[in-house]
C-alpha cells in the first residue's frame, strides 16, 4: 500500500466510537458567536451593525484588503452585539452575535445548472461562498485554485486519509456524499485545467473506499480521471507533503507549496463544499465536526452551524460524563486543549474530544534522554530533540539550522518520546522567537 518514506508513528485510533455515526443535524441554538477571522489572512471587517437584521446566507463580513474570503450568516436573525469571542490559540478574537429567529424558515436551495460555466466564474463562486480548506488549516481555496504560472499544476490530490485519531467527520461525508465530493473534484480540475485526480484514503476505512471507488469510476470520462488510492495507515498520512509523496512520488522542497511539483491538494469536505457552493449556489456556514470520548455523555457526528458554541453541544449530546480531564478542539496529535465551553465552532473546525483520565498520559515530562525516537518519527527528518533543548537553554532563535520552520507540528515526535517531553510546545515557542530576530 502506499505511504511516505521517512518517519511516522502509528497511535491507537478510537474511531470505532464515531466511524458508524451517521451526519446527525443539531438543532439551531439561540445565539451563535461568528468569529471574524475563520481563515489564514486578513481577517473580515463586519458588513453589519448592532440590531441589524440578517439573512441565512446573508453577507455579514468581507476582507476589503489582503487574502481572505466573505462571511455569510448561518441563520436569520438580529446582530446582538460587535465584540469578542474565546479562542482555542489566540485566547480571544472579533465576532459577530447573532440572535436567533426561530420562527423564520429555513432557506432552500436549489440545483442550478453550472456545466457551461468556465474556470473563471467557477472560481468566483468559490470565493464568493467563502469557501477555506476545512481540513484544519482554513487557507482560502481559490487562492490555492490559482497556483502561479509558473508551478503548472498536472494532478489535484484529494485528501481523505483522515490519520488523526478519534476524527470521523470526512469519513461519514464520503460515506454519505460521495457523488458531492467527486462532483467537487471534477468542479476542481475545471478550474485548474487538468484532467487528473486521486482520491487518498486509510485502508481502515473500507466501506469509504468502495463507496467512493463507485462514484469515481462513475464520474470518470474522457474528459477526466478520477482514482481513488488505498493508502497505509500510519500517522501522518494525511499531512500534504506525505500525501503528495505517498500517491505521486514527488518531494515538496522545504518551504516550497505542493504546487511547485504541480499538485493541488484539497480535503475532501472542501470538495463537498465547493459543490454546494457552485451547484447549488450555498455558502459555507455549517460543518461536519466529530464528537467524542469517553467524558461526553452521547458521541456524534453533527453538522453545527458556525458560531454554535461548545456548550450548546455539550448540552444536546447529554452533558459532560464524571472523570473528564481534558476537552481538545481538533484531534489528540495536532488539536488544542481548551479550558472554557463558550468558545464557537469555526470553519476549520473538525473534532471535540471530551477525554477523561484513563484516555490521556498526565505523567510530567523529563530530561531529553537522547533515545533518538523523535529523529527515527519525524516524517520530515527533523532534530526535534536539539530545538527543546535549545528552547529550554533560551536560545530559541538559534533553531533554525535544526528545521523548526519545515515543521508542521504533526505531534509525532512528542507521541513516541520515553520522557513525555512537550516537543511542539517546544517548537511552537521557537518558531514565534525565531521569527521577532
Amino acid at each position: 500500500m502506499l505511504t511516505f518514506s521517512k518517519g511516522g508513528t502509528h497511535p491507537q485510533e478510537f474511531k470505532e466510537q464515531t466511524s458508524g455515526l451517521a451526519i446527525e443535524e443539531m438543532p439551531i441554538p439561540d445565539e451563535l458567536e461568528i468569529v471574524l477571522g475563520q481563515h489564514i489572512g486578513a481577517p473580515c471587517t463586519p458588513t453589519v451593525a448592532r440590531r441589524e437584521d440578517v439573512e441565512e446566507a446573508g453577507l455579514i463580513g468581507e476582507v476589503k484588503k489582503g487574502l481572505g474570503v466573505p462571511l455569510h450568516s448561518p441563520v436569520t436573525g438580529k446582530v446582538k452585539a460587535i465584540g469578542m469571542s474565546a479562542h482555542p490559540m489566540r485566547v480571544s478574537v472579533p465576532s459577530i452575535t447573532v440572535s436567533v429567529n426561530h420562527e423564520a424558515e429555513p432557506k432552500k436551495y436549489e440545483l442550478q445548472d453550472y456545466q457551461g460555466l468556465s474556470g473563471k466564474e467557477l472560481l468566483k463562486k468559490v470565493h464568493d461562498a467563502g469557501i477555506i480548506g476545512v481540513g484544519g488549516a482554513g487557507f482560502p481555496t481559490h487562492v490555492k485554485l490559482s497556483p502561479p504560472p509558473n508551478s503548472p499544476v498536472d494532478v489535484l490530490l484529494l485528501n481523505g486519509a483522515e490519520c488523526e485519531p478519534y476524527i470521523t467527520s470526512d469519513h461519514r461525508q464520503m460515506l454519505e456524499h460521495a457523488e458531492g465530493v467527486v462532483e467537487g473534484a471534477k468542479i476542481i480540475l475545471k478550474i485548474l485545467g487538468i484532467t487528473e485526480c486521486h482520491i487518498g484514503i486509510e485502508a481502515n476505512k473500507p466501506d469509504a473506499i468502495q463507496v467512493m471507488n463507485e462514484a469515481a469510476e462513475a464520474a470518470s470520462s474522457g474528459d477526466c480521471s478520477i482514482r481513488v488510492r488505498t493508502l497505509q495507515v500510519k500517522y501522518p498520512q494525511g499531512s500534504e507533503k506525505q500525501l503528495i509523496e505517498a500517491i505521486t512520488g514527488r518531494k515538496v522542497p522545504s518551504m516550497a507549496l505542493p504546487s511547485a511539483v504541480g499538485v493541488v491538494v484539497q480535503n475532501v469536505s472542501t470538495a463537498k463544499a465547493i459543490y454546494d457552493a457552485v451547484a447549488y449556489g450555498k455558502p459555507l456556514y455549517e460543518k461536519v465536526v466529530t464528537i467524542a470520548g469517553k467524558g461526553i455523555h452521547r458521541q456524534a457526528n453533527l453538522l453545527v452551524k458556525v458560531g454554535t458554541k461548545i456548550k450548546d453541544i455539550v448540552d444536546y449530546l447529554g452533558g459532560l460524563e464524571p472523570g473528564l480531564t481534558k476537552i481538545i478542539m481538533g484531534g489528540p496529535m495536532m488539536g488544542f486543549a481548551v479550558s472554557s465551553l463558550d468558545i464557537p465552532i469555526t470553519k476549520t473546525s473538525s473534532a471535540i474530544l471530551f477525554l477523561r483520565e484513563d484516555e490521556i498520559d498526565t505523567r510530567p515530562h523529563s530530561q531529553c534522554i537522547r533515545c533518538g525516537w523523535c529523529l527515527d518519527a519525524c516524517p520530515m527528518g527533523l532534530e526535534p530533540k536539539e530545538i527543546g533543548i535549545y528552547v529550554e537553554a533560551n536560545r530559541a532563535e538559534d533553531t533554525e539550522p535544526f528545521g523548526v520552520f519545515d515543521c508542521f507540528e504533526c505531534g509525532s515526535c512528542a507521541y513516541v518520546c520515553p520522557a513525555k517531553r512537550p516537543l511542539v510546545q517546544f517548537i511552537r515557542l521557537a518558531k514565534m522567537k525565531a521569527k521577532r530576530t
